[in-house]
């Protein structure tokens, strides 16, 4: 007896997945896909990340983040066969959707996150927020403490203010300058 009935045509689905397990996921799915000959029915298998520029004690990395933890994205036509073959790959709990049928994702939500995995320049991300009193580690401030005031994060900068001859000094420095005072 049929179950999958609605024929939304090629598409993309979130399933959901163990969390940490999205790798694994995806490994098994595309060797599941190669050996019982799906490939005419799942198109695309993959984990929505992004990259962003984490600091951390001074050191600029750029690392990949998961846009959704605990999901993976597959491109398909849903039917009894595809579908059986994707819920039944080990370490996958369910498709996202109402009851056993998969609910396809917008076109918006897949063009969004498109763009925002296809993003080449990174964002900044650092481990220090306004009123944090920060060690300057480089430039010419080296060695002076302060106080975040500001925290620009497009450019990668960050304003401390320090405290020179009685008064406190507004002075700009680039992330990798500052290191926390925890």
């Amino acid at each position: 007896m049929a179950k999958q009935t609605a024929n939304f045509g090629r598409r993309w689905y979130a399933i959901h997945t163990y969390s940490g397990f999205e790798e694994n996921v995806v490994q098994n799915l595309k060797q599941r896909i190669d050996s019982m000959d799906m490939g005419d029915k799942i198109f695309n298998v993959l984990i929505p990340k992004e990259k962003k520029i984490k600091i951390k004690n001074g050191k600029r990395k750029v690392i990949e983040e998961k846009i959704f933890p605990g999901y993976v994205l597959v491109e398909m036509l849903v039917n009894d066969d595809s579908w059986y073959v994707v819920r039944n790959t080990p370490s996958v709990t369910g498709f996202i959707g109402s009851g056993v049928t998969p609910t396809p994702l917008s076109e918006e939500e897949v063009s969004s996150l498109q763009k925002r995995m296809g993003i080449n320049e990174p964002e900044f991300t650092i481990d220090v927020h306004v009123h944090d009193m920060v060690k300057i580690i480089d430039g010419p401030f080296k060695n002076f403490e302060g106080k975040v005031s500001e925290i620009d994060e497009q450019r990668g900068k960050i304003k401390v203010l320090v405290n020179m001859f009685g008064r406190e000094t507004p002075v700009e420095l680039d992330f990798l300058q500052i290191n926390p005072i925890a």
